[in-house]
């Protein structure tokens, strides 16, 4: 496992005139983010001062961001930590980071590619697999669900019946 950066949330906009900002979640909600003193932003630290849950996510204020047009430079920025700051997982749990980025096998051998992207459209997470590129056109791109994939120690073996 790599300490590779691992984004919990986006600020999406200013909230107010006093420098609170909107941010778009990417894990178990607003008090999640309460477990992390601090979020790196683009290369700069902010300390977060509260979180609360907000329309479509969360409205944060940060020490560093002091009124609304700072808050709206900030639009768009990831907040991130390091991986090793999360905490540990149950068996069978994974962390998105973990995954992306995997080499890819068939279950009868066959190099499939990499995982690009996971997916979630209401039934369960879907691993979206990018095959090498041939005579330097990109591969294609297949998915297949979670459930048919085995996670081993530096690659992923997705079930022969849901490749593409």
């Amino acid at each position: 496992m790599t300490d590779k950066p691992v984004t919990l949330a986006a600020i999406v906009g200013a909230h107010g005139v006093a420098g609170e900002v909107r941010l778009k979640l990417f894990g178990e909600g607003a008090e999640s983010l309460r477990a992390f003193g601090s979020f790196d932003a683009a290369g700069r630290t902010l300390t977060l001062k509260s979180v609360r849950p907000g329309p479509n996510g969360a409205v944060a204020r940060f020490a560093e961001i002091g009124d609304r047009g700072a808050a709206e430079a900030l639009r768009g920025t990831a907040l991130t930590v390091p991986r090793s700051a999360l905490p540990p997982l149950a068996e069978g749990e994974y962390y998105h980071a973990d995954i992306i980025g995997l080499p890819c096998l068939s279950s009868e051998g066959e190099a499939l590619g990499e995982i690009i992207a996971i997916e979630n459209f209401g039934a369960g997470d879907i691993v979206e697999v990018q095959r090498p590129s041939v005579e330097g056109k990109p591969g294609k791109r297949f998915m297949a669900p979670m459930h048919a994939v085995t996670l081993e120690a530096e690659r992923a073996v997705i079930d022969a019946l849901f490749v593409e």
